[in-house]
């Protein structure tokens, strides 16, 4: 993380006057790890063979704790469900796991100076925030796929976007939500009536589906291709361009990674 790199530039200064082994040192040796685990504050992405890289050169270096973060805001400002990100999340899971067991070790270990622990503690700091967002990023999309389940279940394009688990989740509240309007509603109405997925000739589908005319402010991370706004003109959106949109209109941007919603 960033205080391991101040913290090396700090002990290359000065000398460890008691000739034991350093805090930087114990961190990294407090847990045995894979040699092939990297660190949260830097990845390498993986891109499938024979595919062009999803970013430019300049945006190889994005930390997995970046990308989480915008996927966090594009999940939280998109009216519709994203694609999980299963894999970066395991990885950053599994990170903090063993950041948090290796600080338990550094806490307990009585050699550790005063100012150790003060790093500790910025590091635990860390840890909760990191925690924060990975929280905020799981209940954003339960309240969404509570929302749109009976929409998610009759939609096999939505579905490849959910985990096993958050698809499974979507199929029992929408049982749950039918079983309470039936019982509720449905069923004191003539049978013709009696259901929620007719197709209605002049009012509103009774099944909730999100609303992608919603505007959404866009970040452009790359130069982006001209895009067709709903009144027929065009936009050009260059890097670090910030446009407001309808959500249609950007929304293969965002699945591509070429730009964030803010």
């Amino acid at each position: 993380m960033d205080w391991d790199e101040e913290y090396d530039l700090e002990q290359s200064h000065n000398s460890n006057p008691t000739g034991g082994s350093s805090f930087l040192e114990r961190a990294r040796n407090a847990l045995d790890d894979d040699d092939d685990d990297l660190p949260l504050g830097r990845v390498v992405p993986t891109v499938n063979p024979g595919t062009p890289p999803p970013f430019t050169d300049d945006e190889t270096n994005e930390t997995s704790l970046e990308k989480l973060m915008r996927h966090w805001m594009n999940e939280r400002h998109a009216p519709d469900i994203l694609p999980a990100q299963q894999e970066l999340l395991s990885s950053v899971l599994d990170h903090l796991r063993r950041q948090s067991e290796a600080v338990q070790l550094l806490r307990g270990d009585p050699s550790t100076s005063d100012e150790e622990h003060l790093r500790i503690m910025l590091v635990q700091t860390e840890i909760e925030r990191v925690k924060f967002i990975i929280r905020s990023y799981v209940r954003t999309r339960l309240y969404k796929i509570e929302r749109y389940a009976r929409f998610i279940v009759t939609d096999a394009a939505v579905q490849t976007r959910l985990t096993a688990v958050e698809r499974d989740h979507a199929s029992r509240q929408a049982k749950l939500t039918d079983r309470h309007f039936y019982f509720s509603v449905l069923q004191s109405l003539p049978e013709v009536q009696a259901h929620l997925d007719d197709p209605p000739a002049f009012t509103p589908s009774m099944t909730t589906q999100p609303d992608k005319t919603r505007p959404v402010f866009v970040h452009a991370l790359k130069e982006c291709p001209r895009v067709t706004l709903p009144d027929g003109t065009s936009l050009t959106m260059q890097k670090g361009h910030i446009s407001l949109t309808p959500y249609s209109v950007v929304e293969h941007l965002v699945a591509r990674g070429e730009v964030e919603l803010v």
